[in-house]
């Protein structure tokens, strides 16, 4: 049989990396996008293969056309795409909105926001049937701050992420006729270095007693998810985001 063909965007650091190693071990091929980081991206590749997955990873900035469409024409070089993980994101700051600069709030809508719809588009053009596809896929990775606003942390970030679950209700009615299921999940806290790499590398210790549960998720918990949302046990899905946070 055919293998799948995933493509993951921001997929080669935390959740990303995480969702990849999982379908490369429930039997996909993978695409994996990435803006910065070239040695997580070759840590994950050789992470992926030893898991039996034929990997190619992609440097690209998917909040710019120009990169998502280098990144979906790689993808396009391996094969025909069956499914899309909608990943890439950052906080980039943390602190009241009304001390937040300027360019950082349009950095932080145009990569969580502006990228995510990017990608959507380019994944209907990949998979819709009316475009030559067979169907599949989109995954929409979302966040909980999208419905709990992060006042004093970044709402911003928050405003962008809900957003992309309007996009998800929207765009599953859009192109349920294209063959395309468009589900979402939204991650809690979850350990990985966004806060870190937003100047905050203790926040998860901090705020983990916000957490019904008691803890913050792990990577690997989100990924279970995604790929739960991606399999055939998941075919009647589609239009709606699955909250992973630990009751919060």
């Amino acid at each position: 049989m055919e293998r799948p063909l995933t493509l993951v965007t921001g997929g080669t650091r935390g959740i990303g990396a995480a969702t990849a190693l999982r379908l490369a071990a429930d039997g996909h091929d993978l695409v994996l996008g990435y803006a910065r980081d070239d040695a997580a991206a070759e840590e994950c590749r050789l992470a992926a293969e030893d898991a039996g997955a034929r990997c190619t990873t992609v440097k690209a900035d998917v909040s710019d056309q120009a990169g998502v469409h280098h990144l979906f024409r790689r993808a396009a070089e391996r094969g025909r795409l069956s499914g899309v993980v909608n990943n890439a994101g950052a906080t980039l700051h943390l602190g009241a909105l009304a001390e937040t600069p300027v360019d950082v709030i349009r950095r932080t809508v145009d990569l969580n926001l502006t990228g995510a719809l990017l990608v959507a588009r380019a994944a209907v053009r990949a998979l819709g049937t009316s475009y030559g596809g067979r169907g599949g896929v989109l995954v929409n990775v979302s966040s909980g701050a999208a419905t709990l606003g992060a006042p004093g942390e970044y709402v911003q970030y928050a405003a962008a992420k809900a957003g992309v679950d309007a996009m998800t209700v929207g765009l599953a009615q859009e192109v349920a006729d294209e063959g395309i299921r468009v589900v979402g999940v939204a991650p809690g806290l979850v350990r990985t270095r966004i806060h870190e790499d937003a100047g905050d590398a203790g926040r998860i210790e901090r705020v983990s007693d916000r957490i019904p549960l008691g803890r913050p998720g792990e990577p690997a918990e989100i990924a279970d998810a995604i790929a739960w949302l991606m399999s055939d046990e998941a075919a009647y899905v589609t239009g709606t985001t699955l909250r992973v946070a630990g009751g919060r």
